[in-house]
């Protein structure tokens, strides 16, 4: 087997994983949010689970799925067999959801060679390709060394230099209904509003049922909003959809990007009308 496999795209099609399952250094990561896994739980061949809540976020921290430190990730990573020369495919029980959490964080602790399974889980079994019960048994520990991109993520410190920043486009994937303020925050007690000089793109308007649209597609609708040579900071309600986004952008060769880690629901919380 290929051991120096470089995967040529960020997303990759049931049909090319399937093809691959062989593939001696792929590590497949289940990165569905909430699942619980047991005995009886489902997954693609030797998928191993991702756990973005309990694992792969501060938990000690005010706010969601926030950003873990380097040490965490770092042994974490290596708890589910991940190296350095690994290929990663990532999915999620939705189509396009969590699993692009999953991509940003690794992209941001230094580890390219990964991809979002396009469709995820819905197109693995809307082709009919087996399912198979986790393997809950020891994983052999990893070797992968965390190599810290400060810049793929922001804070709301860090927030605050890009909202008044003529170069910067701040993009909220929330709803229109929520961006517009016509309804209220899923999350108790949470205000409505949004990020000064933000706009709106649904992470929604990104997908056709559980796939990213076509490259063309998600181009145009990037090329009605922004330059190639903007810096586009992505906000959600979390930190989770909006790395759909950044999926999205990245695919159509925008390079210049950046998650705002807490999103409207840190923003809204430490900011007043």
């Amino acid at each position: 087997m290929n051991k120096s496999l470089k995967l040529a795209s960020d997303l990759v099609s049931v049909g090319w994983l399937h093809s691959n399952l062989q593939l001696e250094n792929l590590v497949i990561l289940d990165a569905t949010i909430n699942k619980k896994i047991d005995d009886d739980s489902l997954c693609i061949r030797n998928a191993r689970f991702f756990d973005i809540k309990g694992k792969f976020s501060d938990l000690n921290a005010q706010f969601p799925s926030t950003l873990p430190n380097e040490s965490q990730f770092e042994s974490e990573a290596q708890a589910l067999g991940i190296n350095n020369d690994s290929v990663i495919v990532v999915y999620d029980d939705r189509g396009i959801y969590s699993s692009a959490r999953a991509w940003w964080l690794f992209k941001t602790f230094g580890f390219n060679n990964i991809a979002v399974l396009d469709g995820g889980l819905p197109e693995w079994k809307y082709n009919n390709y087996r399912l198979s019960n986790f393997n809950l048994s020891n994983i052999e520990t990893g070797n992968f060394l965390v190599k810290l991109q400060p810049s793929l993520m922001t804070d709301f410190n860090g927030l605050q230099s890009y909202i008044n920043d003529p170069y910067a486009v701040i993009i909220d994937a929330r709803s229109s209904d929520r961006f517009s303020c016509l309804v209220d925050e899923p999350r108790k007690g949470l205000r409505r509003g949004t990020i000064p000089n933000s706009i709106n793109i649904p992470y929604t308007e990104l997908l056709n049922k559980n796939k990213l649209k076509p490259i063309e597609e998600l181009s145009t609708i990037f090329n009605k909003l922004v330059k190639k040579e903007s810096k586009l900071v992505f906000s959600c309600g979390s930190g989770i959809t909006a790395c759909i986004l950044a999926l999205g952008a990245k695919l159509c060769d925008y390079n210049n990007l950046v998650v705002y880690d807490g999103s409207w629901t840190e923003y809204g919380t430490l900011t007043i009308k």
